[in-house]
């Protein structure tokens, strides 16, 4: 046996004897077993005297380099001489390899924790490591429990919003002949917002109820030390924090806020070409072909970019001067709602508040003073 290779396999209570190169570049590894508990009757834990012949085996492991390897591992059978045991025979096992496994435990863990902590999707892992599509998604339930049964971290600011999965699904009550709504495409995710917690569960559903649910299954010292709820400006999930987490500061989730400023943009430019051209836009318009400028932060256009929106837009009148308009109320706010990540003191947000409301309040289009209503800054907090 080497003994140097042996190290190098590192299958604890396993031992090479040879590799075998075969015509095709593959190595086969033959192994015998190098543990004597490995003849401990698996049912009484008596260990075994009499062997009963050999069994061979061939096992997958995780994968050596370019070449394929293959693992062939001669063990042997006994004969469980304790009279009052119900097994009369068992095969050699090691913690690596259990009786009957086919695939190695570590091949088994490193395919679960590509899924759950390398972000690969269960189809490419199966590929990468040439195991079964079932074999993996077994190994990633088991490694998901250590996730989901572990103790959830001290939480500060906990963020709460929604995220698309899959299609509804409906069933029909043979009963009473109704539809029923059996699997949501909605799910509600909680995150750790500002700590480093991540995900901290998710359930299916967006409603007041389906909140409440998880963060009652929550200790109560848990929500307790939670200080901020960042959501997004839905009256349902506002109703169900006040309710789950009636002690915590209710604060708006800035990426909502500026998707909402962005959606204002839109309905402006819609509105105004419809007024002014009696037509919807056109690729031809100049407020058309400055639709994706107008949502792009002023910090990520280019100084050709600005100006290929901005000259064009100031030439064409109450149109441009409308959006334009619209669109400074927009770079306002986000001015406001990034002071709250800068440590900035309470003058210097009284004054970009100041701005932004002063700016607004000039501006008369509808739009703009809705947004300003609906995100005042007083609702908004810390965001993602």
């Amino acid at each position: 046996m080497d003994n140097n290779t042996t190290k190098l396999l590192d299958l604890d209570g396993l031992a090479v004897e040879r590799i075998e190169c075969l015509a095709d570049g593959t190595r086969r590894v033959h192994l015998v077993t190098a543990d004597e508990t490995a003849r401990a009757c698996p049912s009484c834990g008596t260990l075994a005297l009499r062997v009963r012949g050999l069994v061979r085996t061939r096992p997958r492991d995780l994968p050596y380099g370019e070449r394929g390897l293959e693992l062939t591992w001669l063990k042997r059978r006994w004969y469980c001489h304790e009279p009052d045991c119900t097994r009369k025979s068992f095969t050699e096992q090691v913690p690596q390899i259990p009786a009957g496994a086919r695939i190695t435990a570590r091949l088994r863990r490193a395919a679960a924790l590509r899924v759950r902590d390398a972000g690969s999707t269960v189809v490419q892992a199966a590929r990468d490591l040439r195991i079964s599509w079932p074999t993996v998604m077994s190994a990633f339930r088991t490694a998901s429990g250590e996730v989901t049964e572990a103790e959830l971290p001290e939480v500060e600011v906990l963020g709460v919003d929604e995220t698309r999965r899959g299609r509804p699904r409906w069933e029909q009550d043979p009963d009473t002949g109704k539809w029923q709504l059996t699997r949501d495409r909605w799910h509600t995710g909680f995150v750790d917002a500002l700590g480093t917690g991540a995900l901290l569960g998710q359930v299916e559903g967006r409603s007041a109820a389906d909140v409440l649910a998880w963060l009652f299954t929550t200790p109560l010292t848990w929500r307790t030390n939670i200080r901020y709820a960042a959501i997004d400006m839905s009256a349902t999930y506002h109703a169900a924090i006040r309710t789950g987490l009636p002690h915590a500061v209710i604060v708006v989730d800035h990426f909502h806020v500026v998707q909402l400023a962005n959606k204002m943009l839109s309905t402006v430019r819609r509105r105004t070409t419809a007024e002014v051209r009696d037509r919807r836009g056109r690729a031809t318009d100049p407020e058309w072909k400055a639709r994706n400028r107008l949502l792009r932060n002023r910090e990520d256009l280019t100084d050709e970019q600005f100006e290929r929106m901005w000259n064009p837009l100031l030439d064409e009148g109450p149109i441009g001067q409308r959006l334009l308009t619209a669109w400074i109320a927009k770079e306002s706010l986000r001015t406001l709602l990034a002071l709250a990540r800068t440590g900035a003191d309470r003058e210097q947000i009284g004054h970009a508040r100041w701005k932004f409301l002063t700016w607004y309040a000039d501006s008369d289009i509808p739009e703009v003073t809705k947004l300003a209503a609906t995100s005042s800054p007083s609702r908004t907090g810390p965001g993602r």
